[in-house]
């Protein structure tokens, strides 16, 4: 099993990454003392994620919901979109009345992903690969799903900048799966060269009303871990 992606991509990992770290460094610093001052609680939230090869590990994210926020809503909504092959809106776009003020704009700009650079310095993560996945998502995958984690998990994906919450889990798939067998320097640079005009345009769609009324409970959700693990939750028909 190997330890690490190919030589060019950890080279251009850490020379793109430090050089993006020293540009938004301003960001940074404005995003943590925005989350102290408008909330209680630590400034970097820390979750569980799977890796490279299945290798878990702690991803670091800028918090962006309140402290008492439960995890739980949006794992069985991962599942749920998983199970159900709908489009993948998220929920800060139904209203989430788990986010902190200004936790959508954070969210929507990518400024909340900010601290993955650690985990890019660190080799668990690239800055371009498929989303790392919650351990619950990686217990769903069929084995040829299990190729989608050949590859480093990365800050920025092909799926983010083909339409992403437009598309269906399915189509997420399809996309890493096809960075995977096609990733070459030329592939990673155009997907970074084309998030800043994706990022863009989710800010612009962050500021569009918001239904209140169609945010899922987790009442409203069936799908389960352990009830998708049972029926293998179709993703073969992805």
């Amino acid at each position: 099993m190997p330890t690490r992606g190919p030589a060019w991509e950890r080279t251009f990992d850490i020379a793109i990454g430090t050089v993006a770290l020293v540009i938004l460094s301003p960001i940074l610093l404005i995003a943590a003392l925005a989350i102290k001052l408008v909330s209680n609680g630590p400034v970097i939230y820390k979750q569980r994620r799977i890796g490279y090869f299945g290798r878990p590990f702690m991803v670091y994210k800028f918090r962006t919901m309140h402290t008492s926020a439960s995890s739980e809503l949006h794992q069985n909504y991962t599942l749920s979109l998983i199970r159900n092959n709908q489009p993948m809106q998220k929920l800060d776009d139904m209203g989430d009345n788990r986010l902190i003020p200004f936790g959508r704009l954070m969210r929507a700009a990518g400024i909340d992903e900010l601290p993955q650079l650690i985990n890019v310095f660190k080799g668990e993560m690239s800055l371009a690969g498929p989303r790392p996945c919650i351990p619950a998502e990686h217990a769903a995958f069929s084995p040829l799903h299990l190729k989608r984690i050949e590859t480093l998990p990365g800050l920025t994906g092909l799926w983010q900048v083909s339409g992403k919450n437009q598309l269906t889990y399915g189509h997420m798939i399809e996309l890493d799966l096809k960075y995977v067998e096609d990733k070459t320097p030329g592939s990673y640079l155009k997907i970074l060269a084309s998030t800043p005009a994706v990022l863009i345009q989710q800010v612009f769609e962050s500021w569009k009303p918001i239904d209140v009324a169609h945010i899922p409970t987790n009442a409203s959700l069936l799908s389960t871990e352990n009830e998708l693990a049972r029926s293998n939750i179709a993703l073969e028909h992805a």
